[in-house]
């Protein structure tokens, strides 16, 4: 085989491990991206849904109390 050949093709798996790391990286980045995300508006969300049931039923009784 042609050593340019060889050199080329060595320099090339070089860059292609080093775009493969990149992209883990990018990837793990998303993945904890998504899972901020999850953390910072799903589960606010799912509490509200849960907690104004309650303040609704206190302020209700509140309100039939002082009638």
């Amino acid at each position: 085989m042609d050593p340019e050949i060889k050199n080329k093709i060595e320099e090339q798996s070089i860059k292609i491990n080093a775009i493969y790391l990149s992209v883990e990286k990018t990837r793990k980045y998303f993945l904890v991206t998504m899972w901020v995300t999850i953390i910072a508006i799903v589960l606010p969300i799912i509490g509200l849904g849960l907690m104004v049931p309650t303040f609704l039923s206190s302020y209700s009784e509140i309100l039939n109390v002082s009638q």
